[in-house]
C-alpha cells in the first residue's frame, strides 16, 4: 500500500485555513482560544468547527495548537477547551505540557509538538509510548537523525520545511522570559534573537563581524530536499507561519504541493496524497517572492559552512538585487545597468551607511529609473534590493483558487429507469443513485445534451473527468439528469465521510520508563499533572519550569546547535579558533548580556544570564 504524505500548512485564521487547503494542504494547524503558543492567532471554537466541516469534504485534517505549558490554575480552563474542541470535530491537538495527558478528556488524537524538544530516538520512543500518534521533530536534526528516530517508533514523524527558525532548540528558550518576562513557551517570545548584540571577546574587545544581528537565523527552506526526507522517513511536511498573512500560505503551500505532488505522480507504488482533490491556486507559485531573509536547509545536511546559517545584516526580508544607484535627481532616481524589470508600486531596499535597511515605496517605474513615493536620499552605487513585486503580489491577492475532486461518470438504462454511478478517481469510491423513469426513443439525438448537462458541476467541490453514457438515443428530460447529479453529489459526500479516517488517542504505556531521570527547568514542568505524568514513568528528579519558578545564579537560557563561532570561521576545533580569545560576550539593546559557552564535543553553543 501507498504511504500517505502529508502537507501541512499554517493558518492564523480560518479563512487562511481555507487558502492553504485550496492551494493543495492535506491538513493545516490553527490556535483555539487560548494556550496556541501563538497569542495574536487565537480562534473561536466555532469558527473551528466551521472549518473542520468544511476541511473534512475533502479528507483534509484540522489540528489545534495547544502548545504551551499550562499553569495549575488553567487545567479545568484547558480540560473543557479540549472537550469543546473534540466535539467541534478537530482532528488532533498538537501540545507540549504532559499534564495533558492527565486531564479528564475525550479520546482525541495528541501530537507531541516541536516545544517537546525531540532530539533522539529516546525521546521520541517515551512520546509514542505514552500515546502521541504523531512526532513534531526538532528543526535541527540531520536526515540520518531524523532516519534513526524513524527506525526506533512506528508513529508518523512531521518534520518543518519551510519558515522563520528559532535559534534555540524549540521549547529549550528560556531568554525571553529571562529578560523581558515574557515566556516563549507561554506563546509570547520576545524574539530574543532577532536583536542587535555586540560581540565582546575575553580582553573585552569589540570583535568586527560582519554585522549585529549575531543570532538571527536565515529562514528554512528544504524544497529541494522532498525526496530525501521521505526516504528518512518523513510524513507530514510542515510549512511554519501561523501569523504570515494570506498570500504567505498561499503561495508557500502551491509551491510544495506542487514538489510533493511531482514526487508522487512519480512513485505511485510508494506514496499517495493523505486529502482529496486537485488544487489550482490561480497563480504561479515562487518562494523567492515571500518574505524570506534567505534561505538554509539548516542542519538537514550537515550544513557546517562559515556564513551559511545566519542572517546578521538584517533580520528583515532584503529582497532580490535590482542594481546600483547612478544618480538621484529631484524625484527620480537612475538606476545602473538594473537587469529586474521594476513595477509601480513595488517595495525597495537598501543598507545604508550605519549598516541599517532601509525601504521606500516606487510610486512609478521606468526602464533605467524610478520615482520614489518620498524623496530619498542614497548615495551613487549603493545597491537596491526589491522585498516587494506588487505585480506579483496582486496576482496571488486577487487569485480565486480551486480544489475539485475528481470523479467518473457512468449514465446506465435500467428495466425501470435510469441509474448514474459516480467513482473517486483518487480512491476508486463508486456510488450509484437511480431514479424510476418510463423511457421512451428520441426523435433527435440526445447523448451531447446528456454530457453536458452531466458535466455541469459548478458550486461543487467535484469535477467531471470523464462520462460514459449507456442510454443511447432514448429521450431523458433535462430535469432528471439534474436530479440524478444532485443525488450523486450529496452520495458522494456522505460515502467521503463515511469512509474518511479519524485518529484517535494511542493508548498510553505504563511501563515507559523516562529516558531523563532527573529533570531541569529545561523540562518545563509547570503543573501538579505534569509532575505526576513524569513521575509516574520514573522520574526521580522535577524541577519546576522557569516560568513558575525562577533559579538563582547564572542560567542557560538558550540550547542552540547554531554555533556563533563556526559561523564566524572562528570553530574551536579549527587552527582559526585561536584567532578568537574567548569567552564571549553577546551584548544587545537595554542592558541584555548573554554569555557564549561552547560544547564542542556535541557542537553545541550555550547562551547564559547572571
Amino acid at each position: 500500500m501507498p504511504h500517505p504524505i502529508e502537507l501541512l500548512a499554517p493558518a492564523k485564521d480560518v479563512d487562511v485555513a481555507r487558502d492553504a487547503i485550496l492551494c493543495g494542504a492535506d491538513a493545516v494547524y490553527i490556535g483555539a482560544t487560548s494556550h496556541g503558543a501563538r497569542a495574536a492567532a487565537a480562534n473561536s471554537v466555532s469558527d473551528i468547527a466551521g472549518l473542520c466541516e468544511w476541511a473534512h469534504s475533502y479528507c483534509a485534517r484540522v489540528y489545534v495548537t495547544l502548545n504551551t505549558i499550562v499553569y495549575d490554575r488553567e487545567l479545568k480552563q484547558v480540560e473543557r477547551l479540549i472537550s469543546d474542541l473534540y466535539y467541534a470535530g478537530v482532528d488532533a491537538l498538537i501540545v507540549q505540557d504532559l499534564g495533558i495527558l492527565r486531564l479528564d478528556i475525550p479520546p482525541i488524537a495528541l501530537h507531541a509538538s516541536t516545544q517537546c524538544d525531540i532530539r533522539d530516538p529516546r525521546k521520541a520512543r517515551w512520546l509514542e509510548q505514552l500515546g502521541f500518534s504523531q512526532l513534531v521533530l526538532a528543526r535541527e536534526l540531520s536526515l540520518k537523525e531524523i532516519e534513526e528516530i524513524h527506525q526506533a517508533v512506528k508513529v508518523p514523524l512531521e518534520v518543518f520545511v519551510h519558515g522563520a527558525l528559532c535559534v534555540s532548540y524549540s521549547g529549550d528558550c528560556q531568554a525571553s522570559q529571562v529578560l523581558k518576562g515574557r515566556s516563549a513557551n507561554r506563546g509570547e517570545c520576545a524574539q530574543i534573537c532577532r536583536l542587535p548584540y555586540r560581540l565582546l571577546d575575553g580582553d573585552g574587545n569589540i570583535v568586527s563581524t560582519r554585522g549585529a544581528h549575531l543570532l538571527s537565523l536565515r529562514d528554512l527552506n528544504r524544497s529541494q530536499h522532498l525526496g530525501e526526507m521521505l526516504a528518512a522517513g518523513v510524513s507530514s511536511f510542515k510549512i511554519e507561519g501561523r501569523l504570515k498573512d494570506a498570500a504567505y500560505v498561499r503561495n508557500v503551500t502551491a509551491a510544495y504541493r506542487g514538489l510533493l505532488d511531482y514526487i508522487i505522480a512519480a512513485n505511485p507504488e510508494s506514496y499517495c496524497r493523505s486529502s482529496l482533490g486537485v488544487s489550482d491556486p490561480g497563480f504561479a507559485p515562487d518562494l523567492t517572492k515571500s518574505f524570506n531573509r534567505s534561505y538554509t536547509d539548516y542542519f538537514l545536511t550537515d550544513t557546517r559552512e562559515p556564513g551559511s546559517l545566519a542572517s546578521m545584516r538584517s533580520p528583515k526580508d532584503i529582497g532580490q538585487p535590482v542594481g546600483k544607484v547612478k544618480k538621484v535627481l529631484p524625484g527620480r532616481i537612475v538606476l545602473d545597468d538594473s537587469q529586474i524589470r521594476l513595477h509601480n508600486g513595488d517595495g525597495l531596499g537598501y543598507f545604508d551607511q550605519s549598516g541599517e535597511f532601509k525601504g521606500f515605496r516606487v510610486n512609478t517605474a521606468a526602464v533605467g529609473s524610478i520615482s520614489p513615493a518620498r524623496p530619498q536620499t542614497i548615495p551613487s552605487g549603493t545597491l537596491l534590493y526589491r522585498n516587494y513585486d506588487k505585480q506579483w503580489e496582486d496576482a496571488v491577492a486577487h487569485a480565486q483558487p480551486q480544489r475539485l475532486i475528481p470523479i467518473s461518470l457512468s449514465l446506465s438504462a435500467l428495466a425501470w429507469g435510469l441509474a448514474l454511478d459516480a467513482t473517486i478517481n483518487e480512491t476508486g469510491q463508486t456510488v450509484t443513485v437511480s431514479q424510476p423513469l418510463e423511457l421512451a426513443p428520441a426523435k433527435t439525438p440526445q447523448e451531447a445534451q446528456r454530457r453536458a448537462n452531466l458535466t455541469k458541476w459548478g458550486g461543487t467541490i467535484f469535477d467531471c473527468r470523464e462520462v460514459e453514457d449507456r442510454v443511447g438515443d432514448m429521450f431523458v428530460p433535462a430535469s432528471v439528469i439534474s436530479s440524478l447529479r444532485r443525488a450523486v453529489a450529496e452520495a458522494l459526500g456522505h460515502c467521503i465521510a463515511a469512509t474518511r479516517k479519524v485518529d484517535y488517542r494511542l493508548k498510553e504505556d505504563p511501563s515507559a520508563e523516562i529516558p531523563a531521570k532527573a529533570l531541569t527547568y529545561h523540562d518545563n514542568v509547570a503543573n501538579r499533572l505534569s509532575r505526576k505524568l513524569v513521575t509516574d514513568h520514573g522520574a526521580s528528579e522535577v524541577a519546576d519550569a522557569i516560568e513558575v519558578k525562577q533559579p538563582t545564579g547564572e542560567k542557560t537560557v538558550m540550547t542552540t546547535r547554531y554555533c556563533l563561532r563556526r559561523e564566524l570561521g572562528r570553530c574551536l576545533l579549527t587552527p582559526e579558533g585561536r584567532l578568537l580569545k574567548g569567552p564571549l560576550t553577546l551584548q544587545g539593546p537595554g542592558g541584555i548580556t548573554l554569555h557564549a559557552h561552547f560544547d564542542c564535543p556535541r557542537c553545541r553553543m550555550l547562551l547564559s544570564t547572571r
